[in-house]
């Protein structure tokens, strides 16, 4: 897997799957609930397309990853009218669970195939077409927990706040909504701006990686249990 290009391939792949099934468990969940909008907006589709954006999918995760900063993005949001789901506090935060929940199931689902294909393939017959399969695999694994986790930090518009909106009293809630419209100054804050001005504090180190390395370490135990190592 030393091929540029094939290395490259083997980390889009699982993330366009990450982000498109992320967006399409919110939709699907909002239509079980009652708000059909993602349905009528032909979001629920698994067309990349419909749900990449450009500069949060694309452009900024690839400055950040040359620039050697944390990779973080985002997709095109499936819209959700709150209105219409049956019951607007409750429903709107198993919408935004669903996503990061799918991601999780998705790593489950990769950790066990991938733990299948090395169960399966002795060291000395790991083709290129075998490795490129483990490679994709041990992405998606990875992708899909990082957009999990990071979809569950509590700072608006992401999945966690609407979570955290929804646990708060009426009050609380209404004054917590209000942080929405800053929410990606508050993110580009607090993983860009104050790790730049002082690194010394650790923020990504200290906040994003512990979580991160703590559900892997779980999810490369179910591929060593699979693949009976």
């Amino acid at each position: 897997m030393e091929n540029t290009f094939f290395q490259a391939l083997a980390l889009i792949v699982p993330l366009i799957f990450a982000i498109v099934f992320h967006e399409i468990a919110h939709g699907y969940t909002a239509r079980l609930l009652g708000d059909p909008t993602a349905s009528q907006r032909k979001r629920l589709s698994l067309n990349p397309l419909r749900h990449v954006d450009p500069i949060g999918t694309i452009i900024l995760p690839a400055i950040l990853k040359l620039s050697g900063g944390p990779v973080f993005g985002w997709a095109k949001p499936v819209p959700v009218n709150p209105m219409r789901l049956n019951n607007p506090r409750r429903d709107m935060m198993l919408v935004a669970a669903a996503g990061p929940g799918t991601n999780f199931v998705l790593a489950l689902f990769a950790a066990v195939l991938l733990g299948l294909l090395l169960r399966s393939a002795s060291a000395p017959g790991f083709g290129i077409g075998v490795a490129f399969i483990a490679a994709n695999l041990s992405n998606f694994i990875a992708i899909n927990v990082f957009l999990a986790l990071f979809n569950l930090l509590p700072i608006p518009p992401f999945d966690g706040s609407h979570i955290v909106e929804g646990l708060l009293p009426d009050d609380a809630a209404r004054a917590y909504a209000k942080l929405r419209p800053y929410g990606f100054v508050l993110l580009f804050t607090l993983l860009l701006i104050v790790p730049w001005l002082f690194p010394e504090l650790g923020i990504v180190e200290k906040l994003v990686l512990p979580p991160f390395e703590w559900a892997i370490g779980h999810y490369e135990g179910i591929v060593r249990m699979v693949a009976g190592v």
